[in-house]
């Protein structure tokens, strides 16, 4: 309406407004005139249309106004458009919201529409679950639940978890076999706040309250020492110090009981763990250090190049004492098993046993070089064990000797079992007795010395409590080959026996103080190893070890401190002290061995710079290849290949044959008829007996030559004379062992019968083929021929003028002899083969008429070779005769004066060397290159077990020198 008003008021209005400025509505009525237009608009009709924020609703049309252009005057109407710029804003937001709530409520419909209808699918969940609410009060259950503080309260207490694992973690960090008993009391001052809960934590407080005991015990006794003339105050010093030691004693008691706990803890995790380990359970690969790599490095080294010398440099316990001082006790005990012989006051160590102890799930043992497996657990086992140990004991003791220097290796695994290398040596003896070879002693000695002067070896000295210290021999032993005692450890056996027999128990403690004996060593302890008798088991023995100490009053007294006791304790300190010098040791060989393989290479450089470093078994193994390859390089032959050299050979062989024993008896005959009888005859007998074997021979021949020709030639460059050796061996060890198969020859023997039989030439190809055969065979024996007479005539009279060549006299006679026979030949070309006897009668006087003596033999013998040539030349001619004769063949020389006979027995055999040689070939191929292949395998199967055979065939500089680089 306003607007309307305005639209009817503002006729004649003159001013100046923007367009833009102006509302939407105000736009469209308020048109400024300029009078500078150059025409004049006409009246407009305006229809106004308005629209809301909803979509498609069009309001109400407005009647149409009568707009004129024209001049306006100028007014301020600024309260109207306030007023319309206010409503626009109100209409805004209600048709905002108006729309928003509109569109909303169809969008929700529209949902629900495509939502489908469950109430067809309520039968899927049970009754009873729509009915729990009447069943069950859920508020009386939410208030039976505890709050979240009790819950809070009943989770572990993950600080204490921490400084458990970081206890554990420092206990059990890696370091060498022994050393963890050790390092809780060592890293007690430093973490004393760390570790005051649990076991370990008790430990440490335990080992502090020793330690508080110890120098409380030392003051109180300084007191009581000083002269005081108070005799009550020295009393109650006395008894002071005696409740000291009591308290002392209970604790270390306490502690080792504790410790021992640990360790068998410990002992059952690690046999858990490693029978994972041997169940395959356990994938994870761990990387080795070099001291867990020793006792597997010990073993190869072993068996090391005696010229290196490393043999004397690798660290081991040698356990020496003096004879029945409890050497093998002691030994048993660490090793935690009864595993040697026993005997009582014999001599039963006759030769040095190397035990390696090692960690494992079962308590087994083991000989180097057997495969048999000891079960340490059972009875029978460890009977035959000790029987095979004294069984090698004495088979090691040559004729005339009591001891022997051989040493025997044995091998013990076993859960918690300390890892090392100990040395069992016969026991060290003053004097020899009867039965006993005289230089026992003697040898004894030398057998100690040989494996304590090792700098590296650690001496476990024994010495027998229950005896006099001055009867003792090995002590002197000992410092000799250790004075300063950096490699020795001191063990004092039978101190049950000790305490009981002798008088004095201050000489116990001056023995492990060190003050009795006149040696050195790292340190001393005190042990027990039952009680005599040879049927007690460890865990007896052990219960009585550990019942004894605790009773004993050499503990009670502090004559002996609680860690140089038991033979746990002394496992534990041997195992620590070993693999300390194993640790050095090792580095240092690590050390000298890369020296000695930094020479190595650069020689190696030097030499051979474009080769790799093989060993002999690496070149062995490419040598196996490479002949390997070879032989299936047979299979690559062609069969044409194989027939032509087959056919060839064979026809050489057997040649001589078909000419002198076949083709000349059958030519002698007078008609076609009985020449081809007497040719089916002869080729009858001799395929039943000769020629089949003769075939075999040849295949088998060739097959070698075929064989040999690919194992020595050389490739070039790449050619490696270095395996020159192996080849030729494997070559004739393969041909020894081959054997052909023994059917072949039956089969081979019917095909050569019938081809043999067969006449029927089929073309003129063949006739010429035959007929060329022929000539070649025949032109090849008058070659021989002609060589023959020479020889025997000497040379014709050219070679004599060219060469100034002469005749013997046995020449010149044989020339008569031929000019003779030539003759002879001359007046009868139809001459038989043979010589009647006057004609060589005849021959003789003719000769002995012109003064030349001539035997018999002599004129037979040349003959024999004038008459061959003769046959020979005849032969040929007939042969030239013959091309034109495969017509008169085909009519079966019907009304024919030529007969080609001869060239059918050529053709007939050639047809049967091509077929023999086709059967042949396909044996070869299909049977015995693969025979042969597998006997080559063979062989280099025995070669690479034989490493006499390797280190024979493989031989020079570079093998040696790349043996060095691979050890």
């Amino acid at each position: 309406v306003i607007c309307r008003s305005l639209a009817n008021r503002s006729y004649g209005i003159k001013r100046k407004s923007p367009l833009q400025n102006l509302h939407l509505v105000s736009r469209s009525i308020h048109h400024p005139y300029y009078p500078s237009s150059k025409f004049q608009r006409p009246p407009l009709r305006i229809s106004v249309q308005l629209f809301s924020s909803f979509n498609r609703l069009p309001l109400r049309k407005t009647k149409l106004l009568n707009v004129k252009y024209g001049y306006q005057f100028r007014r301020n109407f600024w309260l109207a458009r306030l007023a319309s710029r206010l409503l626009k804003i109100r209409y805004l937001i209600l048709g905002s919201a108006v729309g928003g709530g509109y569109t909303a409520k169809k969008t929700y419909d529209q949902w629900k529409d495509m939502m489908p209808d469950l109430e067809e699918y309520k039968w899927i969940v049970p009754d009873f679950i729509w009915e729990l609410d009447e069943h069950i009060d859920f508020e009386k259950l939410i208030k039976a639940l505890p709050d979240v503080d009790d819950l809070a309260k009943l989770l572990p207490d993950f600080d204490k978890i921490g400084e458990s694992f970081t206890s554990l973690k420092g206990f059990f960090s890696p370091g060498p076999p022994g050393e963890t008993a050790f390092r809780a009391a060592d890293q007690a001052y430093d973490n004393d706040k760390q570790y005051k809960k649990g076991l370990l934590g008790e430990l440490i407080q335990l080992q502090q309250q020793i330690q508080q005991h110890e120098e409380e015990a030392r003051r109180a006794a300084g007191q009581y020492n000083m002269g005081s003339s108070q005799q009550k105050r020295k009393v109650s010093d006395k008894e002071k110090i005696d409740q000291l030691q009591e308290e002392l004693l209970r604790t270390q008691l306490k502690y080792q009981r504790m410790l021992e706990r640990l360790e068998k803890e410990n002992k059952e995790l690690r046999k858990l763990v490693l029978q994972r380990d041997d169940k395959g359970i356990h994938q994870r690969k761990l990387k080795k250090s070099l001291i867990d790599m020793y006792s597997e490095v010990l073993d190869i080294l072993s068996d090391y190049d005696a010229n290196y010398n490393t043999q004397d440099h690798l660290p081991r316990v040698v356990v020496v004492g003096d004879q029945s001082a409890g050497k093998t006790s002691v030994l048993e005990m660490i090793a935690q098993a009864r595993i040697f012989p026993r005997g009582s006051g014999e001599m039963m160590t006759r030769s040095p046993v190397k035990v390696t102890l090692s960690e494992g799930p079962h308590h087994v043992a083991l000989f180097k070089d057997s495969s048999r497996e000891f079960d340490l657990t059972k009875e029978e086992d460890l009977a035959a064990l000790r029987n095979e140990i004294e069984i090698r004991m004495r088979n090691s003791v040559k004729e005339g000797c009591t001891v022997s220097t051989e040493t025997i290796s044995l091998s013990v695994k076993g859960p918690g079992l300390q890892r090392m290398v100990l040395v069992d040596l016969p026991g060290v003896i003053s004097t020899v007795t009867s039965g006993m070879a005289p230089d026992t002693k003697e040898t004894i000695f030398s057998i100690s010395k040989a494996y304590m002067q090792n700098p590296n070896a650690i001496i476990l000295c024994i010495q027998d409590g229950s005896v006099d210290a001055e009867r003792s021999i090995v002590t002197d032993l000992v410092s000799q080959m250790d004075p300063q005692g950096k490699r020795t450890i001191f063990v004092l056996t039978k101190v049950d026996l000790a305490e009981k027999n002798v008088a004095s128990p201050n000489r116990i403690q001056q023995i492990i103080e060190g003050k009795l004996f006149p040696m050195k060593a790292l340190g001393y302890f005190a042990v027990v190893t039952g009680k005599g008798n040879s049927s007690e088991s460890i865990e007896s023995i052990k219960e009585y070890e550990e019942e004894f100490f605790q009773n004993s009053k050499l503990l009670k007294t502090s004559m002996l401190k609680a860690h140089q006791v038991t033979t746990k304790n002394l496992s534990l300190a041997v195992s620590d002290c070993f693999w300390k010098m194993v640790r050095e040791s090792v580095e240092q060989q690590a050390d000298a061995f890369k020296a000695t393989r930094f020479n190595l290479e650069t020689e190696w450089k030097n030499n051979y710079p474009r080769l790799r470093e093989l060993d002999r078994n690496e070149l062995f193994e490419k040598a196996k290849n490479e002949i390997l390859d070879e032989v299936i390089s047979l299979t690559q032959v062609t069969p044409k290949h194989w027939e032509e050299i087959l056919q060839k050979t064979l026809w050489e062989r057997v040649s001589t044959h078909v000419i002198e024993n076949i083709y000349l008896p059958a030519a002698q005959t007078m008609n076609s008829g009985t020449f081809n009888t007497t040719v089916d005859i002869k080729l009858k007998q001799w395929t039943d007996k000769q020629l089949p074997n003769k075939a075999v021979e040849v295949a088998w021949e060739t097959l070698q030559e075929e064989f040999s020709r690919f194992m020595t030639e050389q490739k070039g460059k790449e050619h490696d004379d270095i395996f020159d050796k192996l080849k030729q061996a494997v070559k004739e060890e393969s041909i020894k062992r081959h054997k052909w198969n023994e059917r072949a020859e039956d089969s081979l023997r019917v095909i050569q019968h019938n081809a043999l039989e067969d006449r029927s030439i089929s073309d003129k190809q063949q006739w010429d083929a035959a007929i060329h055969f022929m000539e070649e065979t025949l032109q090849s024996r008058l070659k021989d021929t002609e060589s023959v007479i020479e020889d025997m005539v000497g040379p014709d009279w050219k070679k004599r003028w060219l060469y100034w060549v002469g005749r013997t006299k046995e020449q010149n006679i044989r020339n008569e002899t031929k000019n003779e026979l030539e003759k002879l030949i001359k007046c009868n070309e139809d001459h038989a083969a043979y010589l009647a006897n006057d004609e060589v009668t005849t021959v003789r006087k003719n000769l002995e008429a012109r003064g030349i003596a001539v035997d018999p033999c002599l004129i037979k013998d040349t003959w024999h070779q004038i008459y061959r040539r003769y046959f020979l030349k005849t032969a040929l001619n007939h042969c030239n005769l013959c091309r034109r004769g495969f017509y008169y063949y085909q009519r079966h020389f019907v009304d024919s004066e030529l007969e080609c006979n001869d060239i059918v027995l050529f053709w007939r055999i050639q047809r049967m060397l091509a077929i023999t040689a086709n059967t042949l070939r396909q044996q070869l191929t299909n049977t015995e290159v693969r025979r042969l292949e597998k006997n080559v395998k063979e062989v280099l199967e025995d070669f690479a077990e034989d490493n006499e055979k390797k280190v024979k065939l493989l031989t020079g500089k570079r093998v040696q020198l790349a043996e060095d680089l691979s050890k």
